[in-house]
């Protein structure tokens, strides 16, 4: 495996991984259970999961009321495809 196989199956993980998490927490919130931190939500976003993070929010309809989660989620994501897109432009394929 080279590479850049690698680099995509860990941030397919990742996205799942940030989407499970984000489903986990609001069927948690639901039944009153004990939650995943909110670092940790973003933890897995600032990990290489953010779209799949993103995508969970709205999927889910979590933390969508929470200005830092409206606001740093895309944010990670953007900052996030501007470094892959400086990488690939520099170091090509």
């Amino acid at each position: 495996m080279n590479f850049h196989s690698i680099t995509l199956i860990y941030l397919l993980l990742m996205n799942l991984i940030g989407f499970a998490v984000m489903g986990i927490d609001k069927y948690k919130a639901k039944k009153h259970l004990w939650r995943i931190s909110e670092k940790t939500l973003f933890l897995f976003s600032v990990l290489g999961g953010s779209a799949g993070t993103l995508l969970g929010m709205y999927t889910f309809r979590h933390k969508t009321r929470h200005w830092y989660f409206v606001i740093g989620m895309p944010a990670i994501l953007i900052v996030q495809s501007a470094l892959i897109l400086c990488l690939t432009l520099f170091y090509g394929h």
